[in-house]
């Protein structure tokens, strides 16, 4: 599973068929950086003055890769043991709560959940699923899940603790690679007034979600860690991987791009616990730059929207083909043979 479409189409043409079914809010610009949605919520923008998005992306662009072709010719292999499983490309699709209010009428978010469920397991990886203020959002995606042998992530928002654990008891019978919880949710404006209400969750709260999916041997991330403090506390809440996020700048405007936070982040729990990130990730350069930083895995959102809503479950596969030959070809142009091969000394620090 270390190849993946070698001729697909890329994103920038993927993104151009987009724009004639998209909302008025995203751009489907040919680099989804951020910077045309701006403050746009409802839309894909950020909190406040718009400007982390886009911090997320340009952090990226400033992690410079030091080149080494002095080693033997080969092929190099992108897959990536995650979740007990071997995935083609360490890049999953991260979750999104409401795709129809912020991207446009074209689907709905049980319809947009199937489709990249599918696309995805097609590819090799796995999508994550948004949750949402309609019950039907997170059923709808169980059963896809449960559809294809549990190949898929399932988020459920930090709910009050009884709505969690009868969500997690639904999401159980689907075996999911995984079950997330999108801790930092709890800043997102719309969920704030809804009954049951969002908000922030405890160590010892978080630790009866973890226990419960510890008892379905199910393993259970924690999304939305930003600091070193806050992954000391995933962990000892018994998290088995974290996604370190700032939720593409949607719950709070002035805070550090992703990119910035990883090493230390990665340096303090990646021996307890699988470190993931997302926020700007763009193209396999960037996916490399996230491993070298410390990260086991990314998860790409926006831009997955954007080809979704271009060409449904083919433009889904066409740009994880497109991440998967950026990745090989960084790969074997900095020396790495395999994943597990990238570290920090492929960095130009």
């Amino acid at each position: 599973m270390g190849k993946i479409g070698e001729k697909s189409v890329e994103y920038k043409e993927l993104a151009a068929a987009a724009r004639g079914n998209m909302g008025p809010w995203c751009k489907a610009c040919p680099v989804c950086n951020g910077r045309a949605c701006g403050s746009h919520m409802p839309g894909p923008g950020s909190k406040g003055t718009g400007a982390v998005a886009a911090r997320n992306f340009e952090a990226w662009q400033d992690v410079r890769v030091q080149m080494d072709t002095i080693h033997e010719a080969y092929d190099a292999d992108t897959s990536v043991e995650l979740f007990d499983r071997r995935l083609s490309v360490p890049v999953m699709i991260g979750p999104l709560g409401d795709v129809k209010l912020h991207y446009g009428d074209k689907w709905e978010m049980e319809d947009y959940n199937s489709c990249i469920l599918h696309a995805a397991a097609k590819a090799g990886s796995l999508a994550w699923t948004g949750d949402g203020m309609i019950a039907s959002i997170h059923e709808s995606a169980v059963h896809d899940i449960r559809e294809l042998g549990g190949c898929g992530v399932t988020t459920i928002k930090p709910w009050n603790l009884d709505t969690v654990m009868q969500k997690l008891e639904l999401a159980f019978t689907a075996r999911p690679a995984a079950v997330a919880m999108d801790i930092d949710a709890a800043g997102l404006p719309f969920l704030k007034g809804f009954q049951p209400p969002a908000g922030p969750k405890s160590v010892a709260e978080l630790r009866q979600v973890a226990d419960a999916c510890h008892a379905h041997d199910t393993p259970f991330v924690l999304k939305g860690v930003m600091g070193v403090r806050a992954a000391r506390k995933a962990a000892e809440a018994g998290a088995d991987a974290i996604v370190v996020s700032n939720h593409g700048g949607r719950v709070q405007d002035g805070v550090p791009a992703t990119a910035e936070v990883l090493p230390a982040i990665a340096r303090e729990v990646g021996g307890d616990l699988k470190v993931l990130v997302d926020g700007g990730i763009r193209s396999g350069l960037d996916v490399f730059r996230a491993l070298a930083l410390g990260a086991d895995a990314c998860l790409v959102c926006r831009p997955f929207a954007v080809v979704t809503y271009g060409a449904g479950a083919e433009g889904v596969t066409d740009y994880f083909a497109q991440l998967a030959r950026e990745l090989r070809d960084t790969m074997e142009m900095c020396g790495a043979r395999t994943v597990a091969g990238i570290d920090a000394e492929m960095l130009a620090l």
